[in-house]
């Protein structure tokens, strides 16, 4: 095969080994690595255990402004979040995404009670919820929506952990999501309309 059509590599067996090639992967544009056992094959159109993607993750600091009932595994807790920013011109939040990910089943349960006694209104599918309860929320990237009424949504977002040391006034901002959309593109070399 020819050496230009082969990526550059590295074999390491510490996390730390593996940061500054990351770096240099995001500063080139590239959304991350792709990481192998160094006995597996490659199967096109297959993935399996020995190969995965490694990408930088960005943290919010979010409110829990809605909760759906589960489904499945899931049945009977309200376990399906919609999470939201503190906009600072009004005061209000703005939705920018929803995730079941992340909590065990024991914060499952406790997060159903906590967000019942909550509740400012109820539906069908669950209720809407005074935006008391603050979640640190893991995601790749921040995209435009029309889905949501703020216009972005989080890629691949997940709970890392419960903020029980903060309130709704220590919410990650709207203004603040803004930037951060707009400096990921620069990380990656473009501008947000260049997509």
């Amino acid at each position: 095969m020819p050496r230009e059509l082969l990526t550059p590599r590295r074999i390491a067996t510490r996390s730390e080994e593996i940061e500054p090639f990351l770096e240099e992967a995001i500063a080139a544009g590239h959304e991350g690595l792709m990481a192998k056992d160094l006995e597996s094959t490659y199967s096109v159109g297959k993935r399996g255990k020995k190969w995965f993607k490694i990408k930088p993750a960005d943290h919010l600091d979010m409110a829990i402004v809605a909760a759906e009932w589960g489904s499945g595994r899931r049945e009977g807790w309200l376990s399906n979040y919609w999470l939201a920013v503190r906009d600072e011109s009004n005061g209000t939040f703005q939705m920018i995404g929803k995730t079941f990910k992340g909590l065990t089943d024991a914060e499952f349960e406790a997060m159903t009670e906590r967000l019942r006694d909550l509740a400012t209104e109820e539906e069908r599918w669950g209720f809407h919820v005074k935006p008391e309860v603050v979640v640190e929320v893991a995601y790749n990237e921040i995209q435009r929506s029309p889905h949501y009424p703020s216009g972005f949504a989080l890629r691949f977002a997940r709970i890392v952990r419960i903020r029980e040391d903060k309130g709704p006034d220590d919410v990650d901002t709207y203004a603040g999501l803004r930037d951060r959309y707009t400096k990921q593109f620069e990380r990656k070399g473009r501008g947000p309309d260049d997509l």
